[in-house]
């Protein structure tokens, strides 16, 4: 479900009751941990933590005028959604998350490449998510970016 929000503060605004706590709660534990010059804004109909093109000129390769994407939060239908790209990208960071999730929660962790779905609120590990939003620096996501996606 994109959402047509322009900022932030708007999309969390429009959440549904049910949702919103997690959410504010999401965007706390990231804002709190993530390192210096990423950007919160909209992106993609959701809630984006990006490389902004004062420090990535370049931009995103499938699209040069939207900033590098890093991290992502959306309220879908049937669950909360967290897009971490790095995860995707390294998978030493993707092996620790995996396993510092199962040590919390014994029940399969359900993802995609860079997607951590979550249908119920109260398994969102939220001290986790900070943690794994502190893992990279700008300067690590366009490293490994130009390494792995970046069109030479």
């Amino acid at each position: 479900m994109q959402s047509k929000a322009a900022t932030p503060d708007e999309y969390y605004k429009q959440l549904p009751e049910d949702r919103k706590e997690a959410m504010l709660k999401l965007r706390k534990a990231i804002l709190k941990n993530i390192p210096k010059g990423f950007k919160e804004e909209m992106g993609y109909g959701m809630v984006g933590f990006v490389v902004p093109h004062s420090i990535y000129p370049d931009g995103y390769h499938c699209d040069p005028k939207q900033p590098l994407p890093f991290m992502g939060l959306a309220s879908q239908k049937n669950f909360i959604a967290i897009y971490h790209m790095g995860i995707y990208a390294d998978k030493k960071l993707h092996d620790w998350f995996i396993k510092e999730y199962s040590k919390l929660y014994p029940k399969k962790l359900d993802m995609g490449k860079s997607c951590l779905r979550f249908k119920k609120p109260e398994n969102i590990p939220f001290d986790l998510i900070g943690e794994l939003a502190s893992k990279m620096t700008t300067k690590d996501w366009i490293t490994i970016y130009e390494k792995n996606y970046k069109k030479k």
